[in-house]
């Protein structure tokens, strides 16, 4: 895939919203030096203001998902959704729970979606991928 209007870095901002912390250890295991991501130009953020890509784990908690909402909405357009793990798609084992309020597209749109449990780094990386060519289209006026 060949970028030609999204000419900069892809910047992720991640957020657990009730994950057992499967997913997030193997984001982090993106980050290390075997799958460096950075080298093609995907970098995590502290703010979702910065952001281009939201990747959520784990199932929406009661809690969770007006921050989630939250999140969602201060994240600049054009962006784009990966949701990373089974717990997130479906709700896993969590479904029906009395806490949980069900998989985040319940909650947010999501464009992109990243199974297993928990998914290795190279299914995430190729879930950002994605996420990167839907952002490429909207910005090339493209309907996505």
């Amino acid at each position: 895939m060949k970028l030609t209007s999204f000419k900069r870095a892809l910047w992720v901002f991640h957020v657990s919203t009730g994950s057992c912390n499967g997913c997030d250890i193997e984001i982090v295991a993106a980050l290390t030096p075997r799958y460096d991501v950075e080298r093609f130009g995907i970098r995590l953020v502290g703010t979702p203001r910065h952001a281009d890509v939201l990747l959520v784990t784990g199932t929406v908690t009661r809690p969770m998902a007006e921050r989630l909402r939250r999140i969602y909405e201060q994240t600049p357009d054009p962006k784009a959704v990966v949701v990373v793990g089974g717990c997130g798609a479906t709700s896993g084992v969590f479904y029906e729970s009395y806490n949980v309020l069900g998989p985040v597209d319940e909650i947010v749109p999501v464009d992109v979606y990243v199974p297993g449990c928990p998914p290795r780094p190279e299914a995430i990386i190729d879930g950002v991928v994605k996420a990167v060519a839907k952002l490429e289209k909207l910005a090339a006026g493209e309907p996505v």
